[in-house]
């Protein structure tokens, strides 16, 4: 008998699915140990452990059979242990205190204590003017060059401030030596002055440290109160402070320092209203407004120039603000100079700013996209802003009101052509001045009914606001809605309150004028007064009523239930106006009257809404009566 051994057969796949479970079991240890060392604060790593392959689940492998292929044994990853860095400490309110607020009170004790020292040698005569100055200048410098190795050693906000007194130190010195002991003639002063702004300047820029860059503007502003005499020096000023202007606009195409454009604009602004204010003569125009045109130009190409930081929003309102203020000043400025000599070359000067500032959205709308939309719109909004203003400056009277409702409706159909909704609104903005004026305002004195200039403005508002409400609801979105609506309301609402006046104005011209008319009720000429005045009362009733008639037929015709609901309220107003007042005012004639016609109007309506010619009653689409 031969006796055959059965090996057991051994498949290939066994040793690749135990060598993944074997890998399983191992990420999961580690995946738990890595939670417990985090739960506990201990990120240190730790060796990885030796994998046991009996430790692993399934039947050992079996050795292959002779003449067997036998499949390659994928080999364990090994995974990097995670590294853990410490995460980076924030700056708390105690570090701040220690590394910033302390330094700063330190320098400024030792400068006191110096200070203190040297004016006790100065009382003393221990040191002569020359010797001050030049111990100041040498100070200053000292400072500046020691400062440099706190900042190559990492401490730049302490190197900074060392700069920042040394600076003052020498801007200092150089002003006792020309206002306190008159060592240096001023242009001496001035020069070396100007050379440490530059050096200043300079320093910021290797550096690439805004906060230099602020010291330097901050002297170079300083230098001319520092060496003021007195004296009118306005071009050799003014001069001056236009090229430092210009300079720090430069410095800011360069570098990422918007907020330098603030501090040369306060700068330049504080200059020009200190010697405005102690020098300015009618003489002077010529000059000083050209200065301020020049200080205009380089403040308002400033926001258009200034760089930022890509992809990073660096005070996204500091052009706005600039454009804002800098245009506001100088159509101030502009005005105490200009309107006392000539009003209507002010108007043409507000009109040719709103020019500039058209032009200046123009040039942003054709720029990269990193300049914001906000400024554009504006420099547009700025642009009618001065448009509304060069209005009343140029008219009187009405045509103040006039001019508002032309130039809304000229904003309305711009913003139409160019699809701009901004313009819409500040179309509205106009619209809503001149409405208001229209009705607070203007006082009209009229001869005739009807055909005369207050009608002839009402009618005016009322087209404006007709396109204004057109306009809206082709825009179609809620918002627009609503103000069309608005609109519409504003408009019937004008358009009975310019009747109104008009039977008024009408009336009044009835009534007999003389001495003695206002207290003469007792005579024919009071029962007179008194029949026009009833008159007038039945000519208001039976306006409302046919307003409201129309009202209604416009809804009907149109099937608008928001001129039926106007139609309703008016007629309502006519029914509390018959039944209360008319009753108790009117003649017996004028009485019946207002009450048939009202009669059969509110007949007529109620007729229409029974007869249902709009099928307001209909059930809804889709549904079946019951019956």
């Amino acid at each position: 008998m031969v006796l055959v051994r059965l090996e057991p057969t051994v498949n290939p796949q066994d040793n690749d699915l135990q060598s993944l479970r074997a890998l399983m079991v191992d990420l999961v240890a580690r995946v738990e140990r890595l939670e417990r060392r985090t739960a506990t604060g201990d990120l240190a790593p730790e060796p990885l452990p030796k994998l046991d392959p009996r430790a692993s689940p399934g039947p050992p492998p079996a050795p292959p059979r002779p003449g067997a292929t036998q499949q390659p044994v994928l080999p364990l990853p090994t995974l990097p242990t995670p590294h853990y860095a410490e995460p980076a400490p924030e700056a708390d309110l105690e570090s701040r205190i220690g590394s910033h607020w302390l330094n700063r009170i330190g320098i400024s004790a030792v400068l006191v204590g110096v200070s203190y020292f040297l004016k006790f040698a100065f009382d003393n005569n221990w040191i002569g003017p020359t010797g001050r100055v030049s111990i100041g200048l040498l100070a200053g410098i000292v400072v500046i060059v020691w400062s440099e190795s706190f900042r190559t050693r990492g401490y730049k906000v302490f190197s900074y401030s060392l700069k920042a007194v040394g600076v003052g130190v020498l801007y200092l010195s150089l002003w006792a030596a020309f206002q306190v002991y008159g060592l240096i003639p001023s242009a001496v002063a001035f020069l070396a002055m100007v050379i440490v702004t530059a050096s200043t300047a300079a320093l910021a820029i290797k550096q690439d440290a805004e906060i230099l860059a602020a010291i330097a503007l901050t002297g170079g502003f300083s230098t001319p109160l520092l060496l003021s005499t007195g004296q009118n020096r306005e071009v050799q000023l003014f001069s001056y402070v236009a090229l430092l202007a210009a300079a720090s606009v430069a410095l800011v195409v360069f570098k990422p320092w918007r907020r330098l454009l603030i501090l040369s604009y306060f700068g330049t602004l504080v200059l020009y209203i200190a010697w405005f204010a102690e020098y300015y003569r009618r003489p002077e125009f010529t000059v000083t407004f050209a200065f301020a045109t020049i200080f205009f130009a380089i403040f308002a190409v400033a926001p258009l120039l200034a760089r930022s930081p890509r992809g990073t929003v660096s005070l996204p309102y500091l052009p706005g603000l600039l454009t804002f203020v800098n245009t506001g000043v100088y159509f101030l400025q502009a005005y105490a100079m200009v309107e006392e000599i000539d009003k209507l070359a002010m108007a043409w000067f507000a009109l040719g700013l709103a020019a500039v500032h058209i032009g200046l959205s123009r040039i942003i709308s054709r720029q990269e996209p990193d300049n914001s939309e906000m400024l554009r719109l504006l420099h547009l909004a700025l642009a009618v802003a001065l448009v509304t203003i060069a209005i009343p400056i140029r008219l009187d009277g009405h045509w103040i009101t006039v001019g508002w409702l032309v130039e809304a409706g000229v904003l309305l159909w711009v913003a139409d052509r160019i699809a701009a909704r901004f313009l819409h609104y500040l179309a509205a903005a106009a619209l809503a001045l001149g409405v208001v004026r229209l009705l607070a305002v203007d006082n009209f004195v009229v001869d005739t009914l009807l055909l005369n200039s207050r009608m002839a403005t009402y009618l005016l508002a009322m087209a404006v606001l007709a396109m204004f409400a057109w306009l809206s609801v082709k825009r179609e979105n809620e918002f627009d809605g609503q103000l069309a609506a608005g609109a519409v309301l504003a408009l019937n609402a004008l358009a009975l309150i310019g009747l109104s006046r008009e039977i008024g104005d009408y009336y009044g011209r009835q009534i007999p004028e003389g001495p003695g008319a206002a207290n003469s009720w007792s005579t024919a000429l009071a029962a007179g007064r008194h029949r026009l005045l009833i008159a007038e009362y039945f000519t208001y009733s039976a306006l409302w009523m046919a307003y409201g008639a129309l009202l209604m037929v416009i809804g009907f015709w149109r099937k608008s239930a928001f001129f039926r609901w106007q139609a309703l309220f008016l007629m309502a107003a006519t029914i509390v106006k018959v039944f209360t007042y008319d009753v108790s005012q009117l003649d017996r004639g004028f009485r019946i009257l207002s009450f048939l016609i009202l009669g059969v109007l509110l007949l007529a309506v109620s007729f229409v809404y029974q007869k249902d010619w709009l099928k307001l009653s209909s059930p809804p689409s889709g549904s079946h009566a019951g019956g």
